[in-house]
């Protein structure tokens, strides 16, 4: 398959090198085409967002349910593409990738942290950190030792031979954490990552998502209801039916990695 074609308009201009995420007039509507119509009428989960985020921030996008959070998110990861507009990651228009090219952006350079874990059951914790470098090609030898210096950094070593219906709910998502890792992506994603998770096990995995990106200078995106992980971000990005209504550091230099609030 061949990379779509948008016109020179659609692409938007190309982000300057400490721009790690640029969306330009992005809308995306559900219900066009035939399933459009009186009883069944579009509906903009976007409506024109043009964001900026910097490469080593930490992002929170927040706002009620509904108002098109995990839509931006999936749109940033390319699970999703824009009824219109340009969306730039790791300087990369992503209109302009087939969709292999578009595997490979999700494999490479975005790693996504789910709220339901997303783990495979029949695979151990160190099989499932490893599986996306091992589907992609990398040596596995080198792979199972990548994902062991992983699961140490998220503190699960002695967990790593463990099927997923043996662990908590916050070990499950450190190992999520870890599988998003291992392909040392410059863009960490994570949509509710604690929304299943208690208050312990939620800080837990808000302080290690903050310690590996500052350690690994990787650019979070976090969208999230909650007021906790949100506090872990520099920049708060906020959206209500779909049009960004609060962006507080919008402008201006990126804020310099700094301790937890």
């Amino acid at each position: 398959m061949t990379a779509r074609e948008p016109d020179r308009a659609a692409l938007g201009a190309e982000p300057p090198p400490e721009v790690a995420i640029r969306l330009i007039d992005v809308v995306r509507e559900f219900g066009a085409g035939n399933t459009a119509g009186p009883d069944r009428p579009r509906v903009r989960a976007l409506d024109g967002i043009s964001l900026d985020i910097r490469r080593g921030e930490r992002v929170a996008v927040v706002g009620p349910s509904g108002s098109g959070k995990s839509t931006l998110l999936h749109l940033i990861a390319g699970i999703d593409a824009p009824s219109s507009g340009a969306v730039w990651v790791a300087g990369r228009s992503l209109a302009r990738l087939d969709d292999d090219a578009l595997t490979v952006h999700r494999r490479d350079r975005v790693g996504i942290v789910f709220q339901a874990f997303h783990l495979l059951p029949t695979l151990s914790a160190r099989e499932n950190v490893a599986l996306p470098a091992l589907l992609a090609g990398a040596a596995e030898a080198a792979t199972l030792a990548r994902a062991d210096a992983l699961l140490e950094e998220v503190e699960l070593s002695a967990r790593r031979h463990a099927p997923p219906h043996t662990l908590s709910g916050g070990e499950m998502q450190r190992v999520a954490l870890a599988r998003a890792l291992i392909r040392e992506p410059p863009v960490l994603l994570a949509d509710e990552p604690t929304g299943n998770l208690d208050s312990h096990a939620a800080a837990r995995v808000l302080d290690m998502l903050v310690d590996l990106s500052r350690r690994r200078g990787a650019t979070v995106v976090l969208v999230t209801h909650s007021r906790e992980a949100a506090a872990i971000a520099q920049r708060r990005v906020e959206i209500r039916d779909g049009r960004l209504v609060g962006d507080p550091g919008g402008s201006g230099p990126a804020a310099p990695p700094g301790p937890r609030p």
